[in-house]
């Protein structure tokens, strides 16, 4: 970051998804280059944007959906992020050998090269959200890394409700956290629990940025889908940013396609930081139980 302008636009692409994955990517280059031309520095791509949410079900057949990192979406990304000198970060389906898939996100820097992944550690089993069928869980550990545009921290989905990702993730430096998310309402549930569920997932992640002093950045799909019949899932979108003092800067729809372009000024990190001391007031010496599964 030595000798740049700390002051950065962050772009989220929020999209809805159908069958064909071509006509999905193209639709994410589309937001990409929306995006770019409003000023983004670093873009964002939802949780598994080449597809439908295939883990409504388990299905040997989605498992072709699947592919290599560094693969054929990260060198047409890598592409896209040279020319136009951004970040991209983009959530795919990683075959990493038979038998053995992540959901994984890849880090692209501004020069087109992959800088590195992030494979997602927590791996959710709930009804319609059967990812353990899907991904085995991540072995990289939390990671920041420093890119042209300031050092970024990535995770993805359900690592947003683990307090402990956002903070081995922001003790490596990241001065903003990602995550790539694909959320919604069951639909016979929405009309009792929905407002109670999106708040608590707005709320904990806005505390991640509280409790770490920096930003969160989320992009979440959006619209309905129900790809092997059902009743499907409600994506709820609202993708939004959140500065060092947990406060929205800015929200998506709930029901619309969106690409948000957010100004943050990287400079308020250091500043938030220093006025609110949680990093350096931390008892690292009374933590050791947190390795725990449950204190007896």
């Amino acid at each position: 970051m030595a000798g740049h302008s700390t002051k950065l636009k962050v772009g989220l692409v929020q999209m809805r998804c159908g069958k064909d994955a071509a006509a999905n990517f193209a639709r994410a280059i589309d937001g990409i280059r929306s995006a770019v031309k409003r000023g983004a520095g670093v873009v964002c791509l939802q949780e598994l944007f080449r597809s439908q949410y295939f883990c409504q079900v388990e299905d040997h057949k989605h498992f072709r959906l699947a592919e290599p990192i560094p693969g054929p979406s990260t060198q047409a990304l890598g592409k896209l992020a040279k020319q136009f000198k951004i970040v991209v970060i983009a959530s795919l389906f990683e075959r990493r050998a038979a038998g053995l898939y992540h959901n994984t996100a890849a880090i692209i820097d501004a020069n087109g090269k992959l800088l590195g992944k992030y494979r997602k550690m927590h791996i959710p089993d709930d009804p319609l959200y059967y990812e353990k069928f899907y991904f085995t869980p991540g072995d990289l550990g939390f990671r920041a890394w420093p890119t042209r545009y300031g050092k970024l921290g990535v995770l993805v989905c359900w690592d947003q409700w683990y307090p402990e990702g956002a903070r081995l993730t922001a003790l490596q430096g990241a001065q903003i956290l990602f995550y790539p998310t694909a959320i919604g309402w069951h639909p016979s549930e929405k009309a009792k629990h929905g407002k109670t569920q999106h708040d608590s997932w707005e709320t904990i992640q806005r505390s991640h940025a509280i409790a770490n002093g920096c930003y969160v950045v989320v992009p979440n799909r959006v619209g309905h889908e129900a790809p092997d019949g059902g009743d499907g899932i409600e994506f709820w979108g609202q993708s939004f940013v959140a500065d060092p003092s947990g406060q929205i800067l800015a929200k998506a729809s709930a029901t619309k396609e969106e690409v948000l372009v957010v100004p943050i000024d990287l400079a308020k990190v250091d500043e938030t930081r220093t006025h609110w001391p949680f990093l350096r007031d931390r008892r690292v010496d009374a933590y050791g139980d947190i390795t725990k599964r449950l204190i007896d």
